[in-house]
């Protein structure tokens, strides 16, 4: 096997990938949009970058690219390496907001899908999943009264987008 190095889309340090400390990275396996994903996701998440992008030569799949990829400080790593495998909702990424306006954000930019959305979960152009999540409602679903937990499980249920003003209402209705 063969394996030559891209110019990455920023400029990164020699051995930035090996200053890597997270334990473990999530690796996303595409049919041929490794690349085109990487950026899509840096382009839509905060202090996020291109680390590196690697071309493999004579693969079992051919010619794969290996993207090297930080999303607001979580390292990923993707490969584009045919169509052997599509993602599904058995995996999805939870993005924890703290306001409407980043809830509504994120979903207006990932969402590619809408026969997919539901209770806060959607589907991006490339068929991976998201929950789009505000920051309070695991605190919420940890109350210690049932009757609250129900009200707030109850309302998102019937939601695609959260809608946090009526979380609140769910959650403190008497």
């Amino acid at each position: 096997m063969h394996v030559s190095t891209a110019k990455p889309l920023s400029v990164i340090r020699r051995n930035e990938m090996a200053l890597i400390k997270q334990k473990i990275v999530p690796h996303l396996w595409f049919d041929t949009e490794a690349k085109e994903a990487a950026r899509f996701y840096c382009s839509v998440f905060p202090d996020s970058k291109i680390l590196s992008i690697t071309k493999l030569h004579d693969t079992p799949s051919g010619e794969c690219d290996v993207v090297s990829f930080s999303l607001s400080g979580q390292f990923f790593m993707a490969i584009s390496a045919g169509p052997l495998f599509k993602f599904n909702e058995s995996i999805s990424f939870i993005v924890n907001c703290d306001t409407q306006e980043e809830i509504n954000y994120y979903w207006e930019q990932l969402s590619a899908v809408p026969e997919a959305e539901q209770c806060g979960w959607l589907k991006d152009q490339f068929g991976l999943s998201w929950q789009i999540v505000p920051s309070i409602l695991d605190e919420m679903m940890q109350d210690e009264d049932p009757e609250r937990v129900a009200r707030i499980t109850e309302a998102f249920l019937k939601m695609k987008k959260f809608d946090v003003v009526a979380l609140h209402e769910a959650y403190n209705k008497k």
